[in-house]
């Protein structure tokens, strides 16, 4: 996958699956199921930028993030990291891959040996990947006053710190490599909004100082607006919308973006409660047996027959906007026929499908 100019990004995922296989038996196992955890998913990450990505709790966006670290292995498709196809890299080869890409978890605690001094914990990276040991230490109080805490705190273990503090602690082991890409896994949901807010800054700051790049996944998107370029929307396992953030923001395309930017709180009480309600019934299907067409149909007030029967392409629009809806919002038919879409899409002749509010 190439951008407009024909220059590859950073990471390349194409048609990445993981299905979690479920087996039974007592002497023998067998397979009598599978989780569609991550299904047909494919993007690009470009140097520099940072992509967040948003979906309900359980739409495989934190195992998505784990597949890209390598931490798990895929079903299917290829991730491409540098041009390198790393999907079935094997350990020793993965070896020199884990100085450039890192990760910051959602729990700032679990996430830290509590048997461990935070100098060890930091320098641990350092020491695995051959440092000298009078250079880790250096190394270590220069990440600690980067993060905003103090050199002597290297000696004190993680419960002597608070929530915003550990986090950063996170970070800064997250740097001691000096990575090109660092996933961020819902790394400010657990604080309290303060200290949020002082997290996304130190976020922003590495990243100019040292040209990091994000995959920022969390479920707000209020917070991923704010920090992202573009913003990648996933459900059930499989992406809904792609768009730079306030396109997504001001112009969404998907009926699941809309409702989930109508659940975003708004501080004006006023303007709140002017704005359109949206309501979107029941709940996410089981991943196991995934509804067939849209993944998105049996929720979606805006469904008719062909979103039940036909899996709509991820099509792209002008402005670079994608979304996979036989139904988009907020295009018009101009645009619909501009779409590069897949030739046996529904919408491949150019109209638009009939509009289930007009139908009535």
């Amino acid at each position: 996958m190439t951008d407009g100019n024909g220059a590859s990004g950073l990471m390349e995922v194409e048609h990445l699956k993981l299905h979690f296989p479920i087996k039974q038996g007592i002497v023998f196992d067998r397979e009598v199921a599978r989780v569609h955890a991550v299904d047909d998913v494919t993007f690009q990450l470009e140097e520099g930028e940072t992509l967040g990505l948003v979906g309900e709790s359980g739409c495989g966006k934190t195992t998505l993030s784990r597949a890209l670290m390598r931490l798990v292995d895929s079903t299917d498709g290829a991730i491409r990291f540098r041009g390198d196809d790393i999907t079935k890299a094997s350990r020793k080869q993965l070896e020199p891959l884990r100085r450039e890409i890192q990760m910051v978890f959602q729990d700032p605690f679990a996430s830290l040996n509590p048997r461990k001094r935070i100098g060890q914990i930091i320098g641990m990276p350092l020491r695995l990947h051959g440092v000298q040991h009078d250079q880790v230490d250096d190394r270590v109080r220069e990440l600690l006053d980067r993060v905003g805490l103090h050199p002597e705190h290297l000696n004190r273990f993680p419960h002597e710190f608070s929530g915003g503090q550990r986090q950063r602690i996170g970070v800064a082991r997250a740097l001691a490599l000096e990575p090109k890409l660092i996933v961020l896994d819902e790394p400010v949901s657990a604080l309290d909004v303060s200290v949020q807010a002082q997290i996304i800054n130190l976020l922003g700051d590495l990243q100019k100082d040292f040209s990091l790049t994000y995959l920022f996944v969390a479920h707000d998107l209020s917070v991923v607006r704010h920090v992202s370029d573009r913003i990648a929307v996933m459900y059930l396992g499989k992406l809904m919308e792609v768009s730079p953030a306030e396109e997504l923001h001001d112009k969404p395309i998907h009926p699941y973006t809309n409702a989930l930017l109508a659940a975003v709180p708004i501080p004006d009480p006023q303007e709140n409660r002017a704005r359109e309600r949206i309501v979107v019934s029941g709940e996410p299907p089981n991943p196991i047996d995934p509804p067939s067409g849209c993944v998105f149909h049996p929720r979606c007030p805006r469904a008719t027959e062909v979103c039940r029967e036909v899996e709509p392409p991820l099509t792209r629009y002008p402005g670079g906007h994608l979304a996979a809806c036989h139904h988009p919002l907020n295009v018009t038919a101009e645009e619909i026929r501009q779409g590069d879409r897949d030739p046996t899409s529904p919408l491949s002749t150019g109209d638009r499908l009939p509009d289930p509010a007009e139908a009535t």
